[in-house]
């Protein structure tokens, strides 16, 4: 494993609920986050966001405030030693999705292609059900995370074709598994 791929809000931030991360102030990271990502960076392996961002595509949010957002974002990792390796993201409105915008599986493509990386060695961890689908669609492993919407995703019940999924309590414990692996 060289890569692991992560959702960024209810994964690494504090999720908004059915809001969006407007400003810096209000990117909170997941307790546990900087250290797990830490663990992953400290092993030697990539790290990679995969957002969908449609407040851009809707107009609510600039390309600008978005990378304020992404900036302010690095520098809560890097006070605890942590980094991102890169950070993919989408601006398509729901209502206008491109292969980019997850479930599909366009932003996962182009992190496996970016770092080549083989999607059957790359975990992808997420906290909701178009984060599986567009795993399952890369041929990524699927996590899902019981932070933000998981564990919501995990009491409907995930569907069959979906799995496997591996359900973790937080980013923390999806580590220490992925690490002892």
């Amino acid at each position: 494993m060289k890569l692991v791929l992560l959702d960024r809000d209810g994964v690494v931030n504090v999720s908004p609920g059915k809001s969006y991360v407007m400003s810096p102030s209000a990117m909170t990271l997941i307790e546990g986050t900087g250290k797990a990502i830490a663990r992953l960076n400290n092993a030697q392996i990539k790290v990679a966001l995969i957002t969908n961002q449609s407040i851009v595509g809707q107009g609510g949010l600039s390309l600008q405030e978005l990378d304020q957002i992404h900036d302010h974002l690095i520098d809560l990792l890097k006070q605890e030693g942590a980094w991102v390796d890169k950070i993919f993201f989408c601006p398509d409105p729901p209502h206008a999705p491109t292969h980019r915008r997850k479930p599909n599986p366009g932003m996962l493509h182009e992190a496996l292609e970016f770092f080549k990386a083989e999607a059957s060695d790359t975990p992808f961890i997420g906290d909701s059900l178009t984060d599986l689908e567009a795993a399952f669609k890369a041929g990524c492993p699927r996590h899902l995370v019981r932070t933000g919407h998981g564990a919501d995703v995990e009491r409907r019940e995930i569907p069959k074709e979906l799995g496997p999924v591996i359900v973790h309590d937080d980013l923390e414990g999806a580590v220490d598994y992925l690490l002892k692996k």
